[in-house]
């Protein structure tokens, strides 16, 4: 095995070790690391801005990060072999390629350099989508273009899955049936997912984990069904708030002198020193809550 990879998981179909990125001085990245698990499906959720489509594209080889190594099925994203290649399926946010090919050529044409292509699948989603299969895809509407890119990442039949927010142009009938598409090809193919996202209810249907990008950090991956049980509102009255752990994910100061902030249980299962404390209260999280209590 190339000493490079000797340290990575070559099980592992997609994964980051300390990506850093900037856009003229200013960080997008800072020191991610990322893995997804085999079958799983990992919501990447962050505010727009966050740094998710810049880490989704580095990852899957289409952007160099100022530091950092990228892995696809235990190859250096930026130099896939066919093979690899092959079974990999990504789809941008605002889909551009081949724009000039209607979307029927579009699929036949893509469909040749996939070994697994499933014509009769694209066929029939293009159908019950009701895409007008005839027009160029340049003419078509942004949530039509988009579901055309999710025929072809479907249909090629991947191991891995990258949507790069796929439901952005979606109205919420189509966004449903994405959804239970990827839920399909999950479950029924073990097909690896990631997809970002800024709709949790999204990720509620679908995820197995999650990964929360905040400023370009990565502050938090782990299980969803974790959420409830590992994260807690802390909200400490004014007398008590120079008590407040310096650990914790958001922290939020009232007009009253009260903070609020977002704990997590240690590696022993306990809250923080500060919860124990006379007129401290700990409240539980949704997974939405989460989301706001962080982001804002």
């Amino acid at each position: 095995m190339n000493a490079m990879l000797r340290d990575e998981p070559a099980a592992a179909p997609l994964s980051a070790k300390g990506l850093h990125h900037a856009y003229e001085g200013a960080h997008v990245l800072s020191g991610v690391d990322l893995a997804l698990e085999p079958g799983s499906v990992l919501g990447l959720i962050g505010r727009n801005g966050a740094g998710k489509s810049t880490l989704i594209r580095a990852m899957v080889g289409l952007l160099e990060p100022t530091e950092g190594k990228a892995f696809v099925f235990g190859e250096p994203a930026l130099r896939m072999p066919d093979r690899v290649k092959a079974r990999l399926s990504y789809v941008a946010q605002q889909p551009e390629a081949l724009s000039w090919l209607t979307a029927t050529q579009m699929l036949d044409y893509v469909g040749r350099f996939y070994p697994r292509w499933d014509a009769r699948f694209a066929d029939d989603l293009v159908k019950r989508w009701q895409i007008p299969a005839k027009r160029l895809l340049a003419k078509l509407s942004p949530g039509e273009r988009q579901r055309v890119e999710l025929i072809r990442a479907l249909a090629s039949q991947p191991d891995l899955l990258v949507l790069d927010e796929p439901a952005a142009a979606l109205d919420p009938v189509a966004r449903r049936e994405l959804l239970r598409e990827v839920a399909l090809r999950a479950g029924e193919s073990g097909t690896t997912v990631l997809f970002s996202t800024h709709i949790v209810s999204d990720l509620e249907r679908v995820a197995s984990d999650i990964a929360f990008l905040h400023d370009g950090r990565m502050i938090l991956h782990c299980p969803v069904d974790e959420t409830k049980e590992r994260f807690m509102r802390l909200w400490l009255p004014g007398r008590l708030a120079a008590a407040a752990p310096e650990t914790a994910l958001s922290h939020r100061k009232h007009a009253d002198g009260s903070v609020s902030l977002v704990v997590e249980r240690d590696g022993r299962g306990q809250w923080p020193e500060a919860s124990r404390l006379q007129g401290a209260r700990i409240d539980p999280l949704g997974l939405e809550d989460l989301f706001v209590e962080i982001a804002e």
